[in-house]
């Protein structure tokens, strides 16, 4: 097992008042990268996994779903290729994975979120070296998280890609409607799952026009069935229930990891940010080069979400990527695909 060092190491930022607190042995590969690093800030310590070959002192930032998912979740076939190229830094967000602190609803916000990864930012710089470069990849819930980030300061980082995420939440409602809809109707039209989808637009028809909470938290559960339907008819190429698997299994103190994710849910729920959160119209000050991927049946996070940041992003340089044999993972159902293709982007604009 590995070793941590006992010393440790705090840096007092005066701005954001931010105590940093490194662990691990200084002694690394940078070629060959496997530490765990804490970044303390504002009653929250929040671990990052660094993995890969950070030999350009290039490294991918990952902000995990949920809220309540965990940084190693990315963990798989696409991403260890991305690590034979480049750090990844698999972060557990405030109130995630193995992170520790008080979480309340006064104590928890997007914009304390956003800080944090801004937090993780200067550890890394310290740990690694100033001249450190960075990218940013925000799937689901990570890909508000993001934007909010990108928002706040994008100075540091030299590319953003939005995997599936929810740019602007407060859209979901309708878009969900919509999508079940029409996926209904097409699914039905083919003789697949008959009952099934009569059933979604049954619920369709009894939720209220005007987004409410109750309603919103049932087409959010209906959605994750609908993959699954549309996995079992055949439509995506991989189920990502249980993705964590072994190779997260030993890393993350389930009670731990199990508290935290109904503790921010619920902080999150009650705060009604999936009800009023919407960036639409902030993404044009985000300036630097953008990649978005969304997968075609994508039914958490309808594909409508994807093109509508794409259409609204400020970068020059921007593109999205439809995965058709994909619902909410493209990076698990199609990973070689979605390894080539942040790879590509990863290498054009380094």
């Amino acid at each position: 097992m590995k070793q941590f060092c006992k010393s440790v190491l705090k840096i007092t930022c005066v701005t954001i008042n931010l105590c940093l607190v490194m662990a691990c042995s200084t002694d690394f590969d940078i070629n060959d990268l496997d530490e765990t690093i804490f970044v303390r800030h504002k009653n929250a310590d929040m671990p990052a996994y660094v993995k890969g070959n950070a030999s350009e002192k290039v490294f991918l930032i990952t902000l995990h779903g949920g809220p309540g998912d965990i940084g190693l979740g990315f963990s798989g076939e696409a991403f260890n290729q991305i690590e034979q190229q480049y750090g990844v830094v698999y972060f557990d967000q405030r109130g995630s994975g193995n992170a520790q602190g008080q979480y309340s609803k006064d104590d928890v916000s997007i914009d304390l979120m956003a800080e944090d990864v801004l937090a993780l930012v200067k550890v890394i710089k310290h740990k690694f070296g100033s001249d450190s470069r960075f990218y940013l990849i925000g799937h689901s819930w990570g890909g508000a998280l993001g934007t909010a980030t990108l928002l706040k300061d994008q100075t540091d980082f030299i590319g953003w890609i939005g995997l599936d995420g929810a740019y602007s939440p407060a859209l979901l409602y309708n878009q969900y409607i919509e999508t079940f809809t029409s996926t209904a109707n097409t699914q039905i039209a083919l003789g697949n799952s008959i009952d099934f989808w009569e059933s979604v637009l049954e619920l369709v028809s009894k939720v209220d026009p005007v987004i409410n909470f109750d309603d919103n938290r049932k087409l959010n559960i209906k959605a994750f069935e609908v993959e699954r339907t549309l996995h079992d008819d055949g439509f995506i190429d991989f189920d990502d229930e249980g993705t964590e698997g072994v190779n997260t299994f030993f890393a993350y103190n389930l009670f731990t990891k199990s508290w935290n994710t109904y503790q921010i849910g619920t902080i999150i729920d009650d705060q009604g940010l999936f009800q009023t959160l919407d960036y639409t119209h902030q993404l044009s000050e985000i300036t630097i080069p953008s990649l978005f991927i969304s997968g075609q049946y994508d039914m958490i996070v309808p594909l409508a979400s994807a093109q509508i940041a794409f259409e609204s992003i400020g970068s020059e340089s921007k593109d999205l990527l439809i995965f058709d044999r994909s619902g909410h993972a493209p990076l698990f159902s199609e990973p070689n695909r979605f390894a080539t293709e942040v790879l590509k982007f990863m290498n054009e604009h380094k």
